[in-house]
């Protein structure tokens, strides 16, 4: 193995669950609770990550005519929901983190269903080979969703619901290290695939960005037409920012066995 697999397959989930670990000691059950008895804000935001996304995605790699083996990347990431890094960000922007994780959760186990649905149209439209069978290891996807974000979460929260004044005097030291694990693992890995960011920030560079900006701006109108508060607000617009890149680099290198994307 080498660091560059250490690092993202190894250190990078381990900080994000202690991550997640201390984001769990500042919720309650109640929290969750109260997000599910309004479906409405569950329903925009898994419209705008699952529905939306892909969508904007395909027009922009038929609209710069990306070459076929960059669209199809540019699609893996479009396809795949927010990730564990979404709630830290959610955390570090003051959103609503219940809403994130749960959105987090949800599309998680929904992704399962469209990202073969998605990514068959996909290969077939760009010109890739449409003899690739496309399944997501369902098994292991649903233990690294609980893994990195489920259960370190729950443990937090079992620590503020049985040591309310530890998890109290922990929150503001557990958030300010959770910033600088991700600006650590950040940089970290940014150095270590230096080599391959010059081509590709080329190549997708900018529609990447236009992914992202585009998504983000149609999430944050998309909440305030439909009244969302400012906290909801910002979850969602963050969910629908940040994908799952661990997901994806696992579909392009793994399930379509297409290595070429990340080389």
């Amino acid at each position: 193995m080498t660091a560059v697999d250490i690092i993202s397959n190894v250190f990078l989930p381990l900080s994000l669950a202690i991550i997640m670990l201390g984001m769990g000691m500042t919720l309650r059950v109640s929290d969750f609770t109260r997000i599910l008895k309004k479906p409405k804000t569950i329903l925009i935001g898994l419209t705008n990550q699952l529905i939306f996304i892909p969508i904007i995605g395909f027009a922009l790699a038929i609209a710069f005519n990306l070459d076929p083996t960059m669209a199809v990347g540019l699609m893996i990431l479009a396809t795949c929901p927010g990730g564990a890094t979404s709630n830290l960000i959610t955390q570090v922007c003051k959103g609503k983190i219940a809403l994130s994780v749960t959105l987090t959760a949800i599309a998680s186990i929904i992704c399962v269903f469209t990202i073969p649905f998605i990514l068959s149209y996909a290969l077939a439209y760009f010109g890739s080979d449409t003899n690739v069978a496309i399944k997501l290891p369902i098994l292991d996807t649903i233990i690294q969703i609980m893994g990195i974000t489920i259960i370190p979460i729950s443990i937090g929260m079992l620590i503020r619901r049985f040591k309310p004044s530890f998890a109290q005097r922990m929150e503001k030291p557990m958030r300010m290290a959770s910033t600088v694990i991700f600006i650590i693992v950040f940089i970290v890995v940014v150095a270590a695939k230096f080599n391959m960011l010059g081509t590709a920030m080329q190549e997708v560079g900018l529609v990447t960005l236009l992914l992202n900006i585009i998504t983000m701006g149609l999430s944050y109108v998309t909440a305030r037409v439909f009244k969302l508060k400012l906290k909801s607000t910002i979850s969602i617009t963050v969910e629908s920012g940040i994908q799952n890149g661990t997901l994806a680099i696992v579909i392009a290198t793994t399930i379509l066995n297409c290595n070429d994307y990340f080389k």
